[in-house]
């Protein structure tokens, strides 16, 4: 995990928490229909997602921050604007002993619902909505495509979500979540089709959050 991707979580959680205090306790009872979260998390790439240029791949996810805005069109459901203001880094290791490495960033709107009231200390919720990841920074050892640029196409499909929100104050709330992303991105040498990675990450992080 980068060092800047945890300075990054670290500010977005410290910055929403001041703006949240600020807000006058007298509209304890006025209905919040916004909120931002800000956080950390770790993605955790499918085992055996595939092949490039012939070769079996194994890949190996990293962490950064996530930063989130959601508009509440009710108590229960929401719609939200989730993704990594940073890249997020994926090993890469080949069969043949071939390492490479590639960065995405994922960014997704869902729709969400949260059980029970607002007012509760615990409130877990649920989101199905899409998602797309853009891919760059594809570098790979010379040997594993005779020197050849590898390039990865952009995943995009379904994102599942499932998470929980704690309620510290009225405003203010700590998240866990984990979202399943469901994608494959095509892989071509020099231009040519070359393999196929079946992503499908796990996306788990943690965060703190702040209604308006």
């Amino acid at each position: 995990m980068r060092i800047h991707s945890k300075v990054l979580a670290i500010t977005a959680a410290l910055a929403i928490a001041p703006m949240a205090y600020a807000q006058d306790n007298n509209t304890a009872n006025t209905p919040k229909r916004f909120s931002v979260v800000g956080g950390y998390a770790h993605m955790v790439p499918k085992s055996n997602p595939g092949s490039i240029a012939g070769q079996t791949a194994d890949l190996d996810g990293n962490g950064a921050a996530t930063l989130s805005g959601t508009w509440h069109v009710d108590d229960n459901w929401a719609v939200e604007l989730w993704g990594t203001p940073d890249k997020i880094k994926t090993d890469v290791n080949l069969a043949n002993g071939g390492r490479g490495e590639f960065k995405q960033q994922p960014i997704a709107v869902s729709g969400q619902y949260h059980f029970g009231q607002a007012s509760m200390p615990s409130r877990p919720f649920v989101g199905l909505g899409y998602y797309e990841s853009n891919i760059d920074a594809e570098r790979f050892d010379p040997t594993v495509a005779g020197g050849n640029h590898i390039g990865l196409d952009t995943p995009k499909g379904p994102i599942a979500t499932l998470g929980a929100d704690f309620n510290i104050t009225d405003r203010v709330f700590a998240r866990a979540d984990a979202r399943y992303l469901k994608g494959n991105a095509d892989a071509k040498v020099a231009g040519v089709p070359a393999g196929e990675l079946d992503l499908d990450p796990w996306v788990v992080g943690v965060g703190v959050g702040a209604r308006f």
